[in-house]
């Protein structure tokens, strides 16, 4: 056999692998890690950003490499048939004595089964486990190929692509990226594996669990009911206002004006603290000192609140009904421990810490946040 021959069915498995990698790449690759490296200066991760981070240019970008895939092992086998089994037939009439029909029908089948082995092995599985093992590697050193690959097939691009959307449409059913998106269960079910594997420790496996279910708890279920709530009248006298302050273990206290349920601003004990250490109690305007407050609805879940609460740059939130009458009240701390469990701090530490105490103005100290449990 000519060793000419071999080395065209090397190169042609070679192509093969050359794309299944990109393929793999292209979809298993984080786009952070791309995007690094072009900001880096890498210009072959600038030119593969683009596609990427753009679902309809990934999927012209998977296309080709499936285009490639195919056309690569179309041609190893035709040129297989043509060159391997045509050499491989006259041995085979020699050693079986069969005759030439027949010879050259089972050096077809040895020739088929052969070049699939290898195919499946060289061209398939090796660069596959690569390519997810090195994602980003692998993209951008498959980065020249694949741009001579979307000119050359971009015909064929078009029309297969195009096929398979109006199959799609027909069939009913929505076109979907290549790129692989996790659920949360999914996502739950990796870090259980990650734990049996000892890349976790139980704590960070729960803790991680945790996070994950904050989208499944409303905020009635962890909120303070407004039974609880520790609020000011903001009708009294300010001299008032800076005794029940002074009396409250609170950092943050909702003020209500006429019904309890009428909440008009959160008021924070520092600046009490920085009004009475000024001696301007008698010309302090409370609505001057108060921050609005923040409202969500007890349908929302746990896991919106957080990001409320950090766009309004706020520790806590009222939460009310439908006619915003307050109904619970949540703090930052709150939805935290639904994670990571009780947090601890000077207030907190027994039955004596948990009880009010009574400080004097001047060396008012922010205390825990309202809604601590």
């Amino acid at each position: 056999m000519n060793p000419v021959t071999w080395t065209v069915v090397a190169l042609l498995i070679a192509v093969n692998a050359l794309y299944v990698a990109a393929e793999f790449a292209a979809v298993g690759t984080r786009r952070s890690r791309v995007r690094m490296l072009a900001q880096e200066g890498d210009h072959r991760a600038s030119w593969v950003l683009p596609i990427v981070e753009d679902s309809a240019r990934l999927d012209r970008y998977v296309a080709a490499c499936q285009i490639g895939i195919t056309f690569s092992s179309l041609v190893l086998g035709a040129f297989g048939q043509a060159t391997l089994a045509r050499d491989l037939a006259p041995a085979l009439e020699r050693l079986g004595g069969w005759n030439a029909l027949a010879a050259q029908g089972v050096a077809a089948l040895v020739v088929l089964l052969a070049l699939t082995a290898l195919q499946v092995v060289l061209g398939e599985l090796l660069p596959k486990s690569l390519a997810l093992q090195y994602p980003t590697r692998a993209l951008v050193l498959t980065v020249g190929a694949m741009r001579l690959s979307l000119r050359l097939f971009a015909p064929f691009i078009w029309l297969l692509n195009g096929s398979g959307v109006l199959l799609l449409r027909l069939l009913r059913s929505p076109q979907v990226s290549h790129r692989h998106i996790h659920s949360p269960e999914e996502i739950d079910l990796l870090i259980v594996e990650s734990r049996d594997g000892g890349l976790l420790e139980p704590d960070e496996q729960r803790r991680l669990h945790q996070a994950l279910r904050l989208s499944m708890h409303p905020v009635s279920s962890v909120m303070v009911p407004a039974s609880r709530v520790a609020a000011i009248d903001a009708d009294q006298p300010f001299e008032r206002i800076v005794t029940e302050v002074a009396e409250s273990p609170y950092s943050r206290l909702p003020v209500y004006r006429g019904d309890r349920d009428t909440i008009v601003g959160v008021l924070q004990t520092k600046h009490v603290a920085l009004a009475v250490a000024r001696g301007e109690v008698e010309r302090v305007d409370l609505d001057e000192l108060l921050r609005p407050a923040v409202r969500v609805s007890p349908s929302t879940t746990a896991d919106r609140v957080l990001t409320v609460l950090r766009e309004n740059r706020s520790q806590l939130a009222i939460v009310t009904d439908d006619e915003g009458r307050m109904v619970g009240l949540v703090t930052l701390e709150d939805v935290l421990e639904e994670v990571f469990g009780e947090l601890g701090d000077e207030f907190k530490g027994g039955e004596a810490a948990r009880a009010p105490r009574r400080r004097r103005l001047p060396a008012l100290r922010v205390g825990r946040r309202q809604g601590s449990r």
